[in-house]
């Protein structure tokens, strides 16, 4: 087995899950391209996100209280990055998507979005560059073409993922298992 080496203390996760998040900002929907969020809490559900204090959509967080999160396919990869490069600060990006509301007035959700999601801000914490944001899911919305068995099937959705610091968009791949069953032999056969 090869030596192991310490890469520093700049690491990210690998893959991130590449998301829009949607906020309304000035009375006009706003999208940032967002990878930094996860499920925190099963019920009720919540998520948590951390968003740099010097985007609009941080400011529109804080203003509103409420946001989208939205999972792009991946044919949507070059909207997606382009709503990441083009500042909310600087560009109006109402346009961008067309947009339908939920349960909440502002969370825009994205109507080509497989999956958008519609949050209640609920609690934050202040680091020194970014914020971290935690919701409460009001509601998810999705298409009948997306859902296998009553649930959304990740085959159907296409989702694509973030590869930090290489900067790479990467399509979901294979299935390789099961959660909380391939595990189980091992399991059983460590009760000996």
């Amino acid at each position: 087995m090869s030596e192991r080496i310490n890469i520093g203390n700049n690491a990210f996760i690998l893959p991130e899950p590449q998301t829009i998040l949607g906020t309304m900002l000035d009375g006009k929907p706003n999208f940032m391209a967002m990878a930094w969020v996860t499920r925190v809490n099963y019920d009720p559900c919540t998520m948590a996100m951390a968003v740099n204090k010097k985007h609009a959509s941080h400011r529109a967080i804080l203003e509103t209280g409420q946001y989208s999160i939205n999972i792009p396919s991946v044919d949507m990869v070059a909207v997606t990055d382009y709503a990441g490069l083009a500042s909310g600060n600087r560009t109006d990006k109402s346009g961008l998507f067309e947009v339908h509301f939920g349960e909440l007035e502002n969370a825009p959700l994205i109507r080509a979005c497989p999956l958008a999601m519609e949050f209640r801000l609920v609690e934050r914490f202040s680091m020194s560059n970014d914020t971290l944001f935690i919701g409460e899911l009001a509601a998810a919305w999705t298409e009948e073409r997306f859902l296998t068995d009553g649930h959304v099937d990740v085959e159907k959705v296409r989702p694509f993922t973030l590869t930090m610091p290489d900067n790479r968009y990467w399509a979901v791949g294979e299935q390789v298992g099961r959660a909380w069953h391939d595990g189980k032999a091992l399991r059983e056969s460590s009760k000996d």
